[in-house]
């Protein structure tokens, strides 16, 4: 069985578009123990099934593990003539701005190529899967560009309570609507090594791509500012294009007692307590 971990963005930094057209970014980025579980067997012919909570809203015949499987095979990085049965548990909501889809292609592609890939097979599999792609091959890191990640010498211990409030983001509509255009992060936090200056840091920044899903969802809004009424909560943010909202705590004490207390004032959403790996 293979973990496929999510992501959080801590801050994003929309900046200037590169040249094929995207968004360059910067982001704080975490992977979170929530995960999927990838499960292969050997099989007659090749089976994608995605089960659990958030299978659901998954195309069954292109997705991110049907394009990785064909770029593996295609670039003869596994044995065309095998065939592989591949089962997906959704533990990691859909359209939320975790990284599932993106995750279980790259933990995909550890695991058929025994974790050896370098930077033109990344560049391969983004083009394929994502611009975020990268991001999972550190367990904490800072994007300075689309381009340019870099692994933290010090990882942090942070715990998340993560609301998931039924709404389904599309990455590419919420960049369609980006006005504003962002400065680079002028500080430099790979030479920040100690934790509390790490998160005085991060609470100074914002996510560019929250105040337009604000817009479209107000309950986005009234969500984050719930969330950071909660005692020792640090701060409280939207993850990538969303719409996850988090809540950052120092231990797991404080983050349990605003598990319980956001359970209570939002008991129709998915909502649980996750940390920093």
């Amino acid at each position: 069985m293979i973990k496929s971990f999510s992501k959080i963005n801590l801050f994003l930094n929309v900046l200037k578009k590169t040249k094929n057209g995207l968004h360059n970014i910067q982001s704080s980025v975490m992977l979170l123990n929530l995960h999927d579980k990838i499960n292969i067997k050997n099989s007659n012919k090749d089976e994608i099934k995605f089960v659990g909570r958030f299978a659901k809203n998954i195309n069954k015949n292109t997705n991110s593990i049907s394009k990785t499987l064909s770029a593996l095979r295609k670039h003869n990085l596994i044995n065309k003539k095998i065939k592989y049965k591949i089962t997906i548990n959704k533990n990691i909501p859909v359209f939320g701005g975790l990284g599932g889809g993106t995750s279980n292609a790259a933990f995909l592609v550890k695991y058929f190529l025994k974790n050896n890939i370098n930077n033109k097979l990344l560049t391969i599999f983004e083009k394929i899967v994502g611009s975020d792609f990268r991001l999972f091959f550190f367990t904490q890191s800072y994007q300075q560009s689309l381009k340019n990640i870099f692994k933290f010498k010090k990882n942090y211990l942070l715990y998340f309570v993560l609301i998931y409030p039924n709404i389904n983001c599309s990455t590419k509509e919420i960049y369609s609507k980006i006005e504003k255009i962002n400065a680079p992060l002028k500080s430099s936090i790979l030479k920040i090594s100690s934790k509390n200056k790490f998160i005085e840091l991060i609470k100074s920044q914002n996510n560019d791509l929250q105040t337009i899903v604000e817009k479209k969802h107000e309950k986005i809004k009234k969500i984050l500012n719930f969330i950071q009424l909660q005692k020792n909560c640090l701060f409280s943010r939207m993850t990538g294009s969303g719409s996850v909202c988090f809540g950052a705590f120092l231990n797991k004490k404080s983050s349990s007692q605003g598990l319980k207390v956001i359970k209570k004032k939002f008991p129709s959403y998915w909502c649980i307590l996750t940390k920093s790996i």
